[in-house]
């Protein structure tokens, strides 16, 4: 079996920076596009449940850095 490579506290930080911003990006754009809905096609039900998603990936987002700064410190 092949060891697996060990990084470095800064390393793991880079790598934890670089998924987790992907998820602040994806939250961002679809609370955004839920307030399009809102707007432009005024379609309340719809526009609303795609701020929740965003709103709901935002949280994880929130939860995995939390999690992430307990193990750390």
């Amino acid at each position: 079996m092949k060891m697996k490579k060990r990084l470095t506290q800064q390393q793991e930080f880079e790598v934890m920076k670089l998924v987790l911003d992907k998820f602040l990006w994806m939250g961002a754009i679809i609370i955004a596009y839920g307030g399009w809905i809102l707007a432009i096609k005024r379609q309340v039900p719809e526009g609303i449940s795609w701020i929740v998603a965003g709103a709901l990936i935002l949280i994880i987002f929130m939860v995995l850095i939390v999690r992430e700064y307990e193990i750390v410190k």
